[in-house]
Protein backbone atom coordinates (compact mmCIF):
# COMPACT_ATOMS: atom_id res chain seq x y z
CA UNK A 1 0.00 0.00 0.00
CA UNK A 2 2.79 2.28 0.80
CA UNK A 3 5.04 1.46 -2.53
CA UNK A 4 2.08 2.10 -4.09
CA UNK A 5 0.91 5.25 -2.95
CA UNK A 6 4.43 6.54 -3.41
CA UNK A 7 4.29 6.57 -6.85
CA UNK A 8 0.69 6.59 -8.15
CA UNK A 9 -0.27 10.51 -7.28
CA UNK A 10 -3.31 10.67 -9.39
CA UNK A 11 -4.88 6.92 -7.60
CA UNK A 12 -7.71 6.96 -4.72
CA UNK A 13 -7.09 3.88 -2.72
CA UNK A 14 -8.95 1.94 -0.60
CA UNK A 15 -7.52 -0.41 1.25
CA UNK A 16 -9.44 -3.05 2.96
CA UNK A 17 -8.27 -5.52 6.00
CA UNK A 18 -8.97 -8.54 8.17
CA UNK A 19 -5.97 -8.57 10.53
CA UNK A 20 -8.46 -9.77 13.28
CA UNK A 21 -8.08 -13.12 11.39
CA UNK A 22 -4.44 -13.10 11.00
CA UNK A 23 -2.48 -14.91 10.72
CA UNK A 24 -4.85 -15.79 7.59
CA UNK A 25 -1.63 -19.17 7.45
CA UNK A 26 -3.76 -20.71 10.25
CA UNK A 27 -6.83 -21.10 8.26
CA UNK A 28 -8.14 -24.12 6.21
CA UNK A 29 -8.95 -23.82 2.33
CA UNK A 30 -12.37 -23.26 2.61
CA UNK A 31 -12.07 -20.70 5.95
CA UNK A 32 -9.40 -18.60 3.44
CA UNK A 33 -11.44 -18.68 0.76
CA UNK A 34 -15.02 -17.69 2.38
CA UNK A 35 -12.99 -14.71 4.03
CA UNK A 36 -11.30 -13.46 0.87
CA UNK A 37 -14.86 -13.79 -0.74
CA UNK A 38 -16.01 -11.82 1.30
CA UNK A 39 -13.82 -9.25 1.00
CA UNK A 40 -12.93 -9.40 -2.90
CA UNK A 41 -17.35 -8.62 -2.79
CA UNK A 42 -17.02 -5.65 -0.99
CA UNK A 43 -14.17 -4.99 -3.47
CA UNK A 44 -16.23 -4.86 -6.60
CA UNK A 45 -18.82 -2.98 -5.86
CA UNK A 46 -16.58 0.10 -5.63
CA UNK A 47 -15.22 -1.08 -9.15
CA UNK A 48 -11.80 -1.30 -9.00
CA UNK A 49 -9.16 -0.33 -12.10
CA UNK A 50 -7.05 -3.10 -10.38
CA UNK A 51 -7.20 -4.89 -6.91
CA UNK A 52 -3.84 -5.80 -5.23
CA UNK A 53 -3.30 -9.18 -2.74
CA UNK A 54 -1.45 -7.71 -0.28
CA UNK A 55 -0.61 -11.22 1.31
CA UNK A 56 1.62 -14.55 0.26
CA UNK A 57 -0.64 -17.23 1.43
CA UNK A 58 -3.97 -15.68 -0.27
CA UNK A 59 -1.99 -14.96 -3.52
CA UNK A 60 -0.47 -18.92 -3.56
CA UNK A 61 -3.84 -20.29 -2.19
CA UNK A 62 -6.62 -17.95 -3.81
CA UNK A 63 -5.54 -15.98 -6.49
CA UNK A 64 -7.04 -18.25 -9.28
CA UNK A 65 -10.45 -18.33 -7.45
CA UNK A 66 -10.83 -14.67 -7.58
CA UNK A 67 -9.84 -14.35 -10.82
CA UNK A 68 -11.94 -16.86 -12.20
CA UNK A 69 -14.52 -15.14 -10.09
CA UNK A 70 -13.79 -11.04 -10.71
CA UNK A 71 -13.71 -9.13 -13.54
CA UNK A 72 -11.41 -6.75 -12.58
CA UNK A 73 -7.47 -7.21 -12.70
CA UNK A 74 -5.99 -9.04 -9.94
CA UNK A 75 -2.40 -8.42 -8.76
CA UNK A 76 -0.79 -11.06 -6.31
CA UNK A 77 2.41 -10.90 -4.73
CA UNK A 78 5.21 -13.43 -4.85
CA UNK A 79 8.37 -14.06 -2.78
CA UNK A 80 11.07 -12.06 -4.68
CA UNK A 81 13.56 -15.32 -5.36
CA UNK A 82 13.83 -14.45 -9.10
CA UNK A 83 15.57 -11.18 -7.80
CA UNK A 84 17.37 -13.00 -5.16
CA UNK A 85 18.83 -15.72 -7.00
CA UNK A 86 20.55 -13.28 -9.45
CA UNK A 87 22.81 -12.18 -6.51
CA UNK A 88 24.07 -15.68 -6.71
CA UNK A 89 25.12 -18.18 -3.78
CA UNK A 90 22.50 -19.71 -1.37
CA UNK A 91 19.17 -17.92 -1.22
CA UNK A 92 16.26 -19.14 2.06
CA UNK A 93 13.33 -17.84 1.56
CA UNK A 94 11.35 -17.05 4.93
CA UNK A 95 7.41 -17.79 4.74
CA UNK A 96 4.29 -18.79 6.89
CA UNK A 97 3.56 -22.75 6.73
CA UNK A 98 0.68 -22.27 4.31
CA UNK A 99 2.54 -20.30 2.29
CA UNK A 100 6.00 -22.56 2.49
CA UNK A 101 3.87 -25.80 1.42
CA UNK A 102 2.00 -24.67 -1.22
CA UNK A 103 2.81 -25.47 -5.18
CA UNK A 104 2.93 -21.98 -6.07
CA UNK A 105 6.01 -21.48 -3.92
CA UNK A 106 6.99 -24.53 -4.79
CA UNK A 107 6.83 -23.74 -8.79
CA UNK A 108 8.70 -20.33 -7.92
CA UNK A 109 11.73 -21.96 -6.33
CA UNK A 110 11.94 -25.46 -8.61
CA UNK A 111 11.84 -22.41 -11.98
CA UNK A 112 14.07 -19.80 -10.80
CA UNK A 113 16.04 -21.21 -7.55
CA UNK A 114 18.65 -22.94 -9.33
CA UNK A 115 18.62 -25.90 -6.71
CA UNK A 116 20.20 -23.02 -4.14
CA UNK A 117 16.84 -22.11 -2.75
CA UNK A 118 15.68 -23.32 0.35
CA UNK A 119 12.12 -22.59 2.33
CA UNK A 120 11.94 -22.12 6.37
CA UNK A 121 8.68 -22.01 7.42
CA UNK A 122 7.77 -19.87 10.39
CA UNK A 123 5.38 -20.54 12.49
CA UNK A 124 3.90 -17.47 14.35
CA UNK A 125 6.26 -14.94 13.29
CA UNK A 126 3.53 -13.13 11.12
CA UNK A 127 1.02 -12.98 14.71
CA UNK A 128 3.84 -11.91 16.57
CA UNK A 129 4.72 -8.83 14.70
CA UNK A 130 1.26 -8.08 14.01
CA UNK A 131 0.71 -8.15 17.67
CA UNK A 132 3.77 -6.40 18.40
CA UNK A 133 3.71 -3.66 15.63
CA UNK A 134 3.77 -0.65 17.62
CA UNK A 135 7.22 -1.94 19.29
CA UNK A 136 9.42 -4.41 17.35
CA UNK A 137 12.38 -5.61 19.67
CA UNK A 138 14.82 -6.34 17.60
CA UNK A 139 16.71 -8.81 19.82
CA UNK A 140 13.01 -10.63 19.95
CA UNK A 141 13.38 -10.77 16.44
CA UNK A 142 16.68 -12.31 16.06
CA UNK A 143 15.11 -15.10 18.69
CA UNK A 144 12.19 -16.26 16.70
CA UNK A 145 14.53 -16.65 13.14
CA UNK A 146 16.69 -19.41 13.14
CA UNK A 147 20.11 -19.94 12.73
CA UNK A 148 21.31 -20.23 9.82
CA UNK A 149 23.78 -19.15 6.58
CA UNK A 150 22.70 -17.23 3.70
CA UNK A 151 23.95 -14.88 0.70
CA UNK A 152 20.60 -13.74 0.34
CA UNK A 153 17.25 -13.45 2.34
CA UNK A 154 13.64 -13.60 0.87
CA UNK A 155 10.95 -12.59 2.93
CA UNK A 156 7.66 -14.48 2.06
CA UNK A 157 4.75 -12.42 4.10
CA UNK A 158 3.95 -8.72 3.87
CA UNK A 159 4.07 -9.07 8.12
CA UNK A 160 7.93 -9.48 7.76
CA UNK A 161 8.76 -6.45 5.74
CA UNK A 162 7.96 -4.39 9.02
CA UNK A 163 11.37 -6.47 10.52
CA UNK A 164 13.36 -6.45 7.12
CA UNK A 165 15.99 -4.37 9.05
CA UNK A 166 16.07 -6.60 11.91
CA UNK A 167 16.26 -9.69 9.41
CA UNK A 168 19.00 -8.10 7.48
CA UNK A 169 21.49 -7.13 10.84
CA UNK A 170 21.17 -10.81 11.88
CA UNK A 171 22.06 -12.60 8.51
CA UNK A 172 24.11 -9.85 6.94
CA UNK A 173 23.07 -10.14 3.62
CA UNK A 174 20.87 -8.54 1.10
CA UNK A 175 17.22 -8.62 1.91
CA UNK A 176 14.31 -8.89 -0.68
CA UNK A 177 10.35 -8.36 -0.32
CA UNK A 178 8.04 -9.05 -3.10
CA UNK A 179 6.54 -5.21 -3.14
CA UNK A 180 8.62 -3.28 -5.79
CA UNK A 181 7.69 -6.50 -8.36
CA UNK A 182 4.44 -6.11 -7.43
CA UNK A 183 3.67 -2.56 -7.69
CA UNK A 184 5.58 -2.67 -10.81
CA UNK A 185 2.72 -5.33 -12.43
CA UNK A 186 0.09 -2.97 -10.99
CA UNK A 187 1.60 -0.04 -12.88
CA UNK A 188 1.93 -2.16 -15.83
CA UNK A 189 -1.83 -2.79 -15.59
CA UNK A 190 -2.84 0.47 -15.36
CA UNK A 191 -0.79 1.81 -17.95
CA UNK A 192 0.77 4.08 -15.94
CA UNK A 193 5.10 5.02 -15.39
CA UNK A 194 4.35 6.27 -11.94
CA UNK A 195 5.60 8.87 -10.35
CA UNK A 196 7.47 10.02 -6.73
CA UNK A 197 5.46 11.99 -3.97
CA UNK A 198 5.03 11.73 -0.54
CA UNK A 199 2.09 9.70 1.34
CA UNK A 200 1.95 11.48 4.22
CA UNK A 201 -0.31 13.89 1.60
CA UNK A 202 -2.51 10.93 0.53
CA UNK A 203 -5.94 10.22 2.14
CA UNK A 204 -6.25 6.27 1.70
CA UNK A 205 -9.85 4.63 2.40
CA UNK A 206 -8.99 1.89 5.37
CA UNK A 207 -12.32 -0.56 5.41
CA UNK A 208 -11.95 -4.02 8.00
CA UNK A 209 -10.28 -5.38 10.34
CA UNK A 210 -9.21 -2.89 13.33
CA UNK A 211 -9.41 0.26 11.04
CA UNK A 212 -7.44 2.86 13.84
CA UNK A 213 -4.96 0.30 13.95
CA UNK A 214 -4.56 0.08 10.29
CA UNK A 215 -4.27 4.06 9.80
CA UNK A 216 -1.88 4.06 12.51
CA UNK A 217 0.24 1.61 11.28
CA UNK A 218 0.46 3.42 7.80
CA UNK A 219 1.07 6.62 8.81
CA UNK A 220 3.22 6.09 11.69
CA UNK A 221 4.65 3.16 11.18
CA UNK A 222 5.40 3.43 7.45
CA UNK A 223 5.42 6.92 6.56
CA UNK A 224 7.90 8.24 8.80
CA UNK A 225 10.52 5.61 7.61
Amino acid sequence: MHEAARILPDAEFFYFADNFKVPYGSLSDEELTHAVDSIFAEIAKINPSAAVIACNTVTARCAKFLRDKFSFPIVGIQPAVKEAVRRGGKCVVFATPATAGSASLKKLTDDYGKGLTKVVACPDFAAFIEQNIFNLNEEKIANLLPDLQADTVVLGCTHYIFVKDAVQKKYGCPVFTGVEGTVRRLLQLLGKDGAEFSPQSREITFIGGDEEKNKRVFYEVLCRT
